[in-house]
């Protein structure tokens, strides 16, 4: 059976989820020893968090793009996270949803958040036919982000490098078993009517 479209999956318990960023080593090196980020982190830039590990890979392409060299798996609230979904507004306009494109601009530049909806990725980062959450954090959310959501930084790059070893001996099962176990998010049909392409 395939999966819904939206529908969120993750590594998640009672209170938090985990969420995964790249960033070069001056950043993602301190998070994780800190457990929170350096000063050097621009908290005033739009920060997209992915709950799903594989395609935090496709996008850093395993950890070797120039300022992506650092996966960082970063557990926060999910109280916070519900937040931000629940403050969020869609990237695109999508008609049916907003009243018309205007509307839609006007929710967009006031939103702390928004919600793209990207293809999922197999171990060989190919697209799958269903979709994984990407949360953008601006403003207010960035800020809660940085202060009050975070549980736990951990560096994870070895991970991301020992998985892409196997995947390029394709030794699929192999990498298989290291992935982090992720699971549809128990997210209301009220937390996401809103951000349904």
């Amino acid at each position: 059976m395939s999966a819904p479209k939206h529908q969120i999956r993750a590594v998640y318990t009672a209170s938090t989820v985990t969420v995964y960023q790249a960033y070069a080593p001056e950043i993602g090196l301190p998070a994780a020893q800190d457990g929170h980020f350096p000063a050097a982190w621009q908290r005033d830039r739009m920060t997209w968090i992915k709950p799903s590990f594989l395609w935090m890979m496709h996008r850093c392409g395993w950890a070797s793009k120039e300022g992506q060299e650092t996966v960082l798996a970063i557990e926060i609230t999910r109280e916070g996270f519900e937040w931000a979904l629940e403050h969020a507004c869609l990237a695109h306009y999508e008609h049916g949803l907003h009243p018309d494109r205007a509307a839609w601009k006007r929710q967009l530049k006031r939103a702390p958040a928004r919600v793209q909806w990207d293809p999922e990725r197999d171990l060989h980062l190919q697209p799958l036919p269903h979709r994984s959450l990407q949360l953008g954090l601006t403003g207010e959310a960035a800020q809660l982000y940085a202060q009050d959501w975070i549980v736990s930084i951990s560096d994870i790059t070895g991970l991301a490098h020992s998985i892409h070893a196997h995947v390029r001996d394709g030794a699929l099962e192999a990498a298989q078993r290291l992935l982090p176990a992720e699971r549809p998010y128990p997210a209301s049909d009220s937390l996401l009517a809103h951000l349904r392409d």
